[in-house]
């Protein structure tokens, strides 16, 4: 699936994180990066990112990027050297929720799922959707109710529909499982 998933959480006000700053490069404000897109370089594909800073969100131009390690260094417009990047340590990077690409049915962005009340086919609420995890495999669910469940993200096997507009998903799945 060539389309980005964020991992990440929906923000009220409309902004999606797409990932967030690790630390600091170089002298000259360079920024490491985390990405929460897959793939990872998807993150890239954005002119505008929005750092959070105290429950605000302050938008930068991306003017350029390298890979360094797993992840990327960016320089971002107006954070010039070490002293203005500092503060952006640790920040979420989000973007406008309309700047991500439309889905192609049956896809689904990890923060579309994120708070689904989940049902299995009898009806029995499972709980909400908490996370997703990465496996390799496959992603998987985690759902938080009485207990948790960790439901494999496999459509038709295990989940059976997504309704957004419900805020519901109803999977194959047993409540002691």
């Amino acid at each position: 699936m060539d389309v980005i998933q964020t991992l990440a959480h929906h923000h009220g006000s409309g902004l999606v994180s797409i990932g967030r700053v690790n630390g600091l490069y170089g002298t000259r404000g360079w920024l490491k990066i985390y990405s929460y897109t897959r793939p990872r370089d998807n993150i890239l594909a954005y002119p505008t990112w929005k750092l959070s800073d105290n429950n605000t969100w302050v938008p930068f131009k991306f003017i350029a990027h390298r890979r360094q390690g797993a992840g990327f260094v960016a320089s971002l417009d107006g954070i010039l050297d070490r002293d203005s990047a500092t503060q952006w340590i640790g920040s979420e990077i989000a973007i406008d929720r309309a700047a991500l690409p439309e889905n192609a049915a049956g896809e689904y962005y990890w923060t579309d799922l994120i708070g689904l009340d989940v049902f299995n086919q009898e009806g029995v609420l499972l709980g909400t959707i908490t996370g997703l995890l990465e496996t390799g495999a496959n992603d998987v669910l985690v759902v938080n109710g009485t207990r948790e469940h960790l439901i494999p993200y496999v459509m038709v096997h295990y989940v059976a529909q997504v309704d957004l507009e419900r805020g519901c998903m109803v999977v194959h799945w047993h409540p002691d499982d």
